[in-house]
């Protein structure tokens, strides 16, 4: 695949991205340490902001400071497609991001987002192991392609739809607006579900469901809680179209840079992170999705009339006509992985 950028990664570190990427101070003891930037879109109170502190903090335990990873949340440092691509530069060392977006760098990264792809949250977790024969193949694609590597993925959730309104079939979704990761395989699964897809970045959201300028929205119930989309969403429908995991993506300079010591506390804090965090997103579905109701939601589920067997086979049908020629290989190695 053709890098998105006219310039080399390392010759815009020799041009001084690099300083961007990583910069000396002198912490306790006046020991020079390497500061190393982390940007993401979520909010602090979310797991999946939480856990980019955790992993911080673990790497610098393991490192006895020799790295110092900074966060910037809440896309302070750019909207999805933009941290994608300042990983790859080397303007920031880490980001997580959904497969989907890091697809723009290596398209067949997107099919670890494909809708009811994985059996359960067991099978999604040992595919998307850094380790698994299957992320390891792609993992060497992302590399040579832009430059960037999947460090580690933890459990984000499960994707399920919201909307100012009751649906419980694809039909009732017909012209009805629904904010879609700005991304071809979210596209696909927003008009499998009936709607019409409106590209929208995450930090735009809110906004735009409060405005009207969509009507719903697709996320995993701890997204929901955490940037409180009760406000401005009366329906929650238990969809349950994509089990997610988030990956955090590093520049590979910065990796091949580090000794070998400090990539064996880097992989060891990340290993560390991705269980932590996939055991807390796990707890607190349940509990989300309690929250939800006492926040006022309306939870339509199948017991509620909730036809999820349509939405599953509308879903499949639309994304399969679109992707089943690129990706029906690696749907089948997905599906190989016991």
């Amino acid at each position: 695949m053709t890098k998105p950028f006219g310039l080399s990664r390392r010759s815009l570190l020799a041009a001084g991205g690099a300083a961007l990427l990583a910069t000396p101070f002198l912490g306790k003891a006046a020991r020079a340490a390497t500061v190393l930037r982390y940007g993401h879109m979520h909010t602090p109170n979310s797991i999946a902001g939480a856990q980019a502190e955790w992993f911080a903090k673990a790497v610098a335990e393991k490192t006895g400071g020799e790295l110092a990873i900074e966060i910037f949340p809440n896309s302070q440092l750019g909207k999805l497609q933009e941290l994608a691509e300042a990983v790859s530069t080397g303007s920031i060392a880490f980001s997580h991001n959904t497969a989907g977006a890091i697809g723009s760098l290596h398209a067949p990264f997107a099919a670890f987002d494909t809708p009811y792809l994985y059996r359960d949250v067991d099978h999604l977790m040992q595919v998307m192991d850094a380790k698994s024969p299957v992320m390891a193949e792609l993992n060497q694609g992302l590399i040579e392609a832009s430059g960037t590597r999947a460090l580690y993925a933890f459990y984000f959730g499960t994707r399920n739809l919201t909307a100012d309104r009751e649906v419980k079939s694809p039909a009732d979704l017909s012209g009805v607006k629904i904010r879609s990761i700005p991304f071809p395989i979210y596209m696909a699964t927003v008009e499998g579900l009936g709607a019409v897809p409106v590209p929208v970045d995450w930090s735009e959201v809110p906004t735009a469901l409060a405005t009207g300028v969509v009507n719903g929205q697709e996320n995993p119930m701890n997204v929901l809680v955490s940037a409180k989309l009760y406000e401005v969403q009366s329906h929650l429908m238990l969809t349950g179209h994509i089990a997610a995991a988030q990956v955090v993506m590093m520049n590979d300079d910065v990796w091949n840079g580090f000794s070998d010591a400090q990539k064996e506390a880097v992989s060891a804090a990340a290993e560390e992170t991705r269980a932590r965090a996939s055991e807390e997103m796990l707890k607190a579905e349940a509990t989300d999705l309690q929250a939800l109701r006492d926040k006022g939601m309306k939870v339509i589920d199948e017991a509620a009339g909730l036809d999820l067997a349509a939405f599953r086979d509308s879903v499949k049908t639309r994304v399969s006509k679109e992707f089943d020629a690129q990706w029906g290989e690696l749907y089948g190695k997905i599906a190989a992985v016991a």
